[in-house]
């Protein structure tokens, strides 16, 4: 099977922007990966991607052409402002209850990060963000999109969180 062949570039244009706040805010924030998922540019395309990974080149993917660049790449754009999210350890973590053990408001924390990255990207798009736990085939993502409940993944097993968690959203 052939595998697909994807273009090494300099600069994605326009959405420069979001591959510099992604990667700010997976460097703050210790993820593993942010990913955004953005309205297209015409009604007839597919959505755009833009896909952070730890020390992984940054793949973009929009109107059907996947392209990715250098993580460490500069590029001439500002990141978006980002709530003050701080590095957390690991969460201790039972994939089987679905049980979470974290420091006191930490997954908290995790959720305004998040929640501020989807408002950060624009309306309606989507963030996703995985951090690592003690156990690592069931990391722990938390995916939002503003005026959405967040939605918390642990390995395989997904909960939709109520709708306006966390409480409040402070201002960064």
């Amino acid at each position: 099977m052939e595998e697909e062949v994807i273009d090494v570039v300099a600069t994605v244009g326009p959405l420069d922007a979001v591959v510099v706040t992604l990667r700010e805010f997976l460097h703050r924030s210790g993820a593993i990966r942010a990913l955004a998922l953005l309205a297209p540019e015409e009604a007839q395309d597919p959505p755009r991607l833009v896909d952070c990974a730890r020390l992984a080149p940054i793949r973009v993917t929009a109107q059907g052409r996947t392209v990715q660049l250098p993580h460490a790449l500069e590029l001439d754009a500002q990141a978006a402002d980002l709530y003050d999210v701080r590095m957390l350890p690991p969460f201790e973590v039972d994939p089987q209850d679905g049980r979470i053990a974290a420091p006191l408001g930490g997954i908290e924390h995790l959720g305004f990060a998040v929640r501020s990255l989807a408002a950060a990207l624009g309306e309606d798009a989507v963030a996703l963000a995985t951090f690592t736990t003690s156990v690592p085939e069931a990391p722990l993502t938390l995916t939002a999109r503003v005026g959405d409940p967040i939605v918390l993944s642990l390995g395989d097993e997904e909960y939709e969180m109520d709708p306006g968690w966390p409480e409040q959203l402070p201002a960064p």
